[in-house]
């Protein structure tokens, strides 16, 4: 059950009044919450109960959606591809003047090719491995051939679309990430970024943190933590050209910082929070219509009940961003995915 963030203390009317959102650039939009692979690293495919975004569900926030000058939507997930309507809340969405990014395992990509060269401005697939590995990450035995087809179908239709790769890095794929960059080329991506795996907070339909057996499946020990950072410098070295073009988007100082995540999580190093605003210029609809401020921090409303500005204004959200640090804030300090941009009046 979704947690919604306290109000139990009482910031100062400034000190409220400095936290609200004007423009919200950055919109992630969950459309399903189930999933068509069993990752190791992630409880999404243990849903049961199906939940979706609908487009009359949509239709009710697309004022606010304008009037909040949405430039970016995102959709994740659980598996974006299985809501059968996610091609027209994308179009909806595009005709509000947005950018629309598909983030997906991929394993839909081929049937639904016309969809999403038609909906989607640029798409992220899920890329853990060269196919041995990513398919055992996946636990879908063809998920990397269902991918790769699925890739040359969206090409075939629409050769300038931006097809993105992003790996996330665990104990199945951290001596290996040469060979994910390299496989990224071989489909002839655009791209491919990499960050740490989260297995500390509730995300990803955990009703609480994993137990340690659970978290050991998926990080590493202190000799696995030393054979990634052999594995970064390696491909800091060999694959310089790759970071300077962009083709890989992480630099080499976020690469280690990959490293001293897990470094942080056997207590050999300090947590360090990324450099973040995200609660500041962007939200998060999940597939029940919860809102939060990221993916990783507690809910602050429903848009079946309140509009998206009376949940990104309301005094959940006000609070909670009156009082917090990024810098220290625990949620912070172990997150694997930030974001950072420049706030904007729409």
């Amino acid at each position: 059950m979704s947690t919604l963030v306290s109000i139990a203390s009482s910031p100062d009317h400034a000190s409220l009044a400095a936290q609200r959102v004007r423009a919200l650039p950055v919109l992630v939009i969950f459309p399903h919450n189930q999933c068509n692979c069993r990752c190791v690293m992630c409880d999404i495919w243990r849903v049961r109960e199906a939940q979706q975004i609908t487009p009359a569900d949509l239709e009710l926030q697309m004022a606010s959606i304008r009037e909040l000058g949405v430039k970016w939507v995102v959709f994740s997930g659980g598996e974006p591809q299985l809501n059968e309507k996610w091609s027209c809340l994308a179009r909806m969405l595009r005709a509000a003047g947005s950018r629309i990014t598909l983030l997906t395992a991929g394993l839909l990509l081929h049937s639904q090719a016309h969809a999403v060269v038609n909906a989607v401005d640029d798409v992220i697939v899920s890329l853990d491995g060269p196919p041995a590995i990513h398919n055992s990450i996946r636990r879908v035995k063809d998920a990397f051939e269902q991918l790769e087809v699925g890739v040359r179908a969206l090409r075939q239709l629409r050769p300038e679309i931006p097809v993105r790769a992003r790996c996330t890095v665990q104990r199945a794929n951290h001596r290996a990430l040469r060979a994910v960059l390299q496989t990224a080329k071989e489909m002839g991506l655009t791209s491919i970024s990499f960050l740490a795996a989260d297995v500390t907070s509730t995300a990803f339909n955990r009703t609480e943190p994993w137990p340690p057996n659970r978290v050991n499946r998926v990080t590493l020990d202190s000799e696995e933590v030393a054979a990634l950072e052999t594995e970064i410098e390696l491909l800091v070295h060999e694959h310089q050209a790759d970071l300077d073009s962009g083709f890989v988007a992480e630099s080499a100082g976020k690469f280690r910082l990959i490293a001293r995540h897990f470094r942080a999580q056997l207590q050999q190093a300090e947590h360090l929070a990324p450099r973040c605003n995200a609660p500041w210029v962007s939200a998060v609809i999940e597939a029940s219509g919860d809102v939060r401020p990221c993916f990783f921090q507690p809910v602050l409303g429903n848009i079946h009940r309140r509009s998206l500005p009376e949940i990104v204004n309301g005094p959940e959200a006000l609070w909670f961003r009156a009082n917090l640090d990024v810098r220290s804030n625990p949620v912070c300090q172990r997150c694997v995915c930030s974001l950072h941009i420049t706030r904007q009046e729409p």
